[in-house]
């Protein structure tokens, strides 16, 4: 499989995820994911959107699962589509968060970190991060698409807001 044979207006994803990134003074809340999808690797606390739950209230019901917080100032910053040579595809909603109530604590699924946004760890991240987190730092809406075989990125493309733009519900 190969990223240009992808046809992207008729791709229906297997399953609904989100990611929620806590931004605050410069630094970003950030988790190591101890087990599922990713495992090992950093990101933002996220998963699965369940039946009947909106992709915000998803967002926000993972990072209270993983790290015992809720996420206050929620916005959409974009959506992501991802498909595997597997098989397997996911449909991803990014949001940040301009605080939080609770403490960052450690739970089995997840190990909190605080990072500063001018050095993420990007090497210890999915490929497709390092694309796409720049332009949510500066506030432009994204929706991206990418092709991963395992971890290796295949291919993307993404289309780009201007800044300060809504990214919109879905």
């Amino acid at each position: 499989m190969k990223f240009t044979q992808m046809d992207w207006k008729t791709w229906v994803p297997r399953e609904t995820a989100t990611l929620m990134f806590v931004r605050m003074d410069g630094m970003v809340l950030l988790i190591r994911k101890l087990r599922g999808m990713g495992a090992g690797l950093i990101n933002a606390p996220g998963g699965r959107v369940e039946p009947g739950e909106t992709p915000k209230a998803g967002a926000i019901r993972e990072a209270q699962e993983e790290l015992h917080v809720t996420p206050v100032g929620v916005k959409k910053a974009g959506v992501l589509a991802f498909q595997f040579t597997s098989g397997y595809s996911l449909r991803c909603h990014v949001y940040t968060a301009s605080s939080y109530d609770g403490v960052p604590t450690e739970t089995e699924e997840a190990i909190p970190l605080w990072m500063d946004e001018r050095e993420m760890p990007y090497g210890q991240m999915w490929a497709d991060d390092r694309l796409w987190y720049p332009l949510v730092l500066e506030a432009r809406p994204v929706n991206g698409r990418f092709l991963f075989d395992d971890g290796i990125m295949m291919g993307c493309e993404m289309d780009v807001g201007p800044v300060g733009a809504e990214a919109g519900e879905e």
